[in-house]
């Protein structure tokens, strides 16, 4: 189980620190006038900070180490 997540903090690490965050999109506005329908979507960004990928991967590596001892 450690190893799992080891494995998870130590991918979201990297993700983060090459993409630097993620992006999403969320539907905002719905107009239906007869047989018109408009749809406003609007695209969010997220950013992740270069330290919060850093201490991910450090918290991974720190995990996978741990458990190699036992």
């Amino acid at each position: 189980m450690k190893m799992a997540i080891a494995v998870v903090l130590i991918v979201a690490g990297v993700l983060a620190l090459v993409y630097h965050g993620f992006s999403y999109t969320k539907e905002r506005h719905e107009a239906k006038l007869g047989p018109i329908e408009l749809h406003v979507d609007e695209k969010e960004h997220v950013s992740v900070p270069v330290w919060a990928g850093a201490i991910a991967i450090a918290g991974g590596v720190v995990l996978l180490l741990a458990d190699r001892k036992k």
